[in-house]
């Protein structure tokens, strides 16, 4: 295992440690968003696809149609699978539009995560009051910001390490990165 990997691992099971200890110790509601958008946030850290600006700004954009997901259900929707169904619908076409919009420059997977992450940390609460949508969905939504910018912080400070030649697949047709001295 390589000590990027290590590090990257250690300052993100830190980071959800203290989230959950700071968190608490300040009155803010993170403790149940601490590994879930610590994770999410890592992972569009890590991920080396596109620019990080561009990876966080479709994190964002995915968070921010998923809340709008929710605000159409709890304005227009009846609280059913079917309403459920129109409004996951609604979210993933306007992820996909954005990611067209951008010219791909804004890849879909960062706007599938930021969705994900806000439905993971509020659907549940909305099924038990969805009529408080516009009191409870902002903690929830920076609360989870939080800890995904913590994550993504956390995971970015790492530079990017090229592929070795010899993990690539051969009908991959991507550059390869010198390998001397990658392995660490």
């Amino acid at each position: 295992m390589q000590r990027s990997t290590l590090l990257s691992g250690a300052l993100l099971a830190v980071v959800a440690g203290l989230l959950c200890l700071v968190g608490e110790a300040l009155g803010l509601d993170t403790q149940h968003v601490a590994l879930v958008g610590g994770a999410l946030g890592g992972v569009v850290g890590l991920v080396q696809d596109r620019t990080p600006a561009m990876r966080a700004t479709g994190f964002l954009i995915g968070l921010f149609v998923a809340w709008l997901g929710f605000a159409v259900r709890a304005l227009y929707l009846p609280d059913s699978a079917s309403g459920r169904a129109v409004a996951a619908v609604a979210v993933v076409a306007v992820c996909v539009a954005f990611t067209a919009g951008s010219a791909d420059r804004i890849p879909l997977w960062t706007l599938l995560l930021g969705a994900a992450a806000m439905v993971a940390v509020y659907e549940e609460t909305y099924t038990a009051d969805s009529p408080a949508f516009l009191a409870q969905s902002p903690s929830a939504a920076t609360g989870v910001l939080l800890a995904a910018g913590i994550g993504f912080l956390a995971t970015s400070l790492q530079r990017p390490r090229p592929v070795p030649a010899a993990e690539v697949p051969a009908d991959d047709t991507r550059e390869l990165a010198s390998t001397e001295g990658d392995r660490a």
